[in-house]
């Protein structure tokens, strides 16, 4: 029978009436923001309040269909019908919308609602007890050719300084001192103080100037016209300076930052279309996943992992969790991130290889005569041969600090300059006529010993095999699926609670999934 379909015939106004499948995202995503109990309104709305809970379902579920930006989403809960469900037909505009995304609410909602998920998945047996740790580079929100570098800063800031000191020795009569000693560290105060030193003079010459008007040409006049242009180009100098400090301040540890996004580091990152090595700005995202489940993440702005393991596991508390394992790459093998394991954590069992731990198998280095671990030594005595027959004794005990502040012990050793004969040894001197000598981390190659051992057996063998298609699955997804390779927010805090409402969503996903 055929349907008649008029588009002008008379309607009622009426709500929806629907109801969501079984096991979908969306049931999943009311599931759990109903289960934080939100009681307080969204007060940024325009004209009118909206519930928070009902921002954070749309929002969650959005990301959970590709759409990041604010304005997509107020499209999306116009025209999607289960996003209309989640708000009760509420359609919130894209301004309300921006403003919940970075408002303070949101990180305390994502970091609870990631408690109660891991809660539940531990309840119904959904994770186990290995905890994987990689990180990816993210995009942010900056011109990719906004960058400030520290070294550049630096040794601009050196000639302005050499040029303003220069200028201050000119005007040593204005400074009221004979010379401006060489060396000297430049403050801003010194130089305000000579500012005020050269106004008080212009002052002084233009009296100078008014009592006597008729002389013709006035030498006060010519001075006066030096000692402004002198005031111009100091003046041009202490904005420099203030510049440099400025910058100084934004850097903090950092060697770059972006002119558009001062929180955002450049990195190297693998989204390289032109394939010329360009550093670009971006944040660096850390994660801990356990059957692709994300536990735990971060934002760091170094654009290394090492020295993100140990802030990630102290912002996840993994002191107090069931987790025996925690995995990671070769990335985070430090002798620092293993000290810390083994003194903070030892409840749990560290399998995170070294940088060299795949070379050292090969038949290239086992045979590799520069390498001291192939060298002949005597516990006993104390001492190495190398391969020539030259003798190593222990010389003396080392310590040395890296950039972040962590003291590594060394032991020196030293070759023995002269044979029986009391005849030099040639091959004890380097080319340039020095005895030669060697290092040995001790404790470095106890954590290199201890993860050789861990990672040989087949048991944690076997759970080190699972990081690649634990973790690096997820970010896969994140990327290739979602299509979400930038953020489009700026600003630390505010890039670590987009990432927040990023992870929920991934793991609503990945229940909604698995439930079917």
């Amino acid at each position: 029978m055929h349907t008649y379909y008029n588009m002008d015939q008379l309607t009622l106004d009426l709500s929806t009436s629907f109801s969501p499948k079984e096991n979908h995202v969306a049931v999943f995503i009311n599931e759990l923001v109903e289960s934080l109990q939100i009681n307080e309104p969204y007060i940024f709305g325009r004209p009118r309040e909206y519930d928070l809970g009902a921002m954070m379902k749309l929002v969650l579920f959005a990301y959970t269909r590709e759409t990041f930006t604010s304005r997509k989403i107020e499209r999306l809960a116009e025209e999607n019908l289960y996003a209309r469900w989640l708000t009760q037909e509420r359609v919130p505009s894209y301004r309300t919308i921006a403003r919940f995304c970075v408002s303070n609410d949101v990180q305390e909602l994502t970091n609870k609602g990631l408690t109660h998920l891991t809660e539940y998945l531990r309840a119904r047996n959904l994770i186990d007890d290995a905890l994987f740790i990689d990180g990816t580079k993210i995009l942010a929100d900056a011109n990719k050719y906004s960058f400030v570098w520290k070294k550049n800063t630096i040794r601009f800031d050196q000639m302005n300084c050499e040029k303003l000191l220069l200028l201050m020795t000119e005007l040593k009569e204005a400074y009221a001192v004979k010379e401006i000693p060489e060396g000297t560290f430049l403050t801003l105060d010194m130089v305000d103080e000579l500012l005020t030193r050269m106004e008080l003079k212009l002052e002084e010459i233009e009296k100078e100037i008014q009592s006597t008007k008729r002389i013709s040409p006035n030498p006060a006049k010519k001075q006066r016209r030096k000692l402004k242009s002198q005031v111009r180009k100091l003046t041009e100098k202490r904005e420099k300076l203030i510049e440099h400090q400025d910058q100084f301040s934004i850097y903090g540890a950092r060697n770059s930052y972006s002119k558009t996004d001062h929180d955002a580091t450049f990195m190297r990152v693998k989204e390289n279309h032109m394939m010329n090595g360009q550093l670009k700005p971006a944040y660096n995202l850390q994660i801990a996943t356990c059957n692709q489940f994300v536990l735990g993440y971060d934002i760091f702005q170094n654009p290394t992992d090492t020295r993100t393991l140990q802030p990630l596991l102290e912002k996840m508390n993994v002191t107090n969790q069931s987790h025996r394992y925690i995995v990671a790459d070769a990335g985070y093998g430090s002798e620092s991130n293993y000290r810390y394991l083994e003194d903070e954590l030892p409840q749990h069992t560290a399998l995170i290889p070294y940088g060299t731990f795949l070379k050292e198998k090969s038949k290239k280095w086992k045979t590799d005569e520069q390498k001291i671990m192939n060298w002949t030594y005597s516990e006993q005595e104390d001492y190495y041969i190398d391969p020539k027959g030259v003798r190593f004794n222990f010389h003396v005990y080392r310590k040395r600090t890296d950039k972040d502040g962590f003291i590594r012990d060394f032991k020196e050793y030293q070759a023995e300059k002269i044979d029986l004969n009391q005849e030099v040894i040639p091959a004890a001197l380097t080319p340039k006529g020095y005895i030669r000598k060697i290092t040995i981390n001790l404790a470095w190659e106890y954590h290199k010993a201890k993860q050789n051992e861990l990672l040989s057996t087949p048991e944690t063998g076997k759970v080190y095999s699972r990081r690649k298609i634990d973790v690096e699955t997820v970010f896969g997804f994140m990327k290739a699926c979602l299509g979400f390779t930038r953020f489009t927010v700026r600003g630390l805090d505010n890039v670590r609670k987009q990432s927040g409402l990023l992870i929920t969503a991934i793991n609503m996903m990945k229940l909604a999934k698995i439930s079917n």
